[in-house]
């Protein structure tokens, strides 16, 4: 049997979804004034988020939405992670694993670093969202 015949009546029934962040808004508010009675719990100012995850939520990535806010990437995906968008870390499962263990006092900074693979930045960054949740105000708000 060939492939064409194995594959003969095969139609493609479903099409991908658009990559971005679900949001459902009965407010009628704008994000920013959302977020803003909660600027303490973000790395930026509420504007500077809004426009990142509006940004974000549209398909642009982490680092164009940081310049569209003027704003750092690294600031940027801390925004984002705190606002409940997943996907912003940029280390590995076993990764964040040894970030914990670093954070719990099992391993030295220098060993987790270098178990990690990461660069400093990521490192740092990765660090962040393993010891900040995600703010359910945030995510509600955004």
């Amino acid at each position: 049997m060939t492939l064409e015949e194995i594959a003969a009546g095969i139609e493609v029934t479903a099409e991908q979804e658009a990559r971005g962040v679900a949001a459902v808004d009965e407010t009628g508010e704008a994000l920013v004034e959302r977020l803003r009675p909660h600027a303490g719990a973000l790395p930026c100012t509420p504007e500077a988020a809004a426009t990142v995850v509006e940004t974000h939520a549209a398909g642009t990535s982490v680092g164009e939405s940081a310049r569209e806010a003027g704003i750092a990437p690294v600031t940027a995906a801390k925004a984002l992670h705190r606002c409940g968008v997943s996907g912003v870390t940029p280390l590995s499962p076993m990764a964040r694993e040894i970030v914990r263990d670093w954070q719990a006092g099992e391993l030295a900074r220098a060993e987790a670093l270098e178990l990690t693979g990461a660069s400093e930045a990521e490192f740092a960054l990765g660090s962040y969202i393993e010891s900040h949740d995600a703010d359910p105000a945030l995510s509600a708000a955004g």
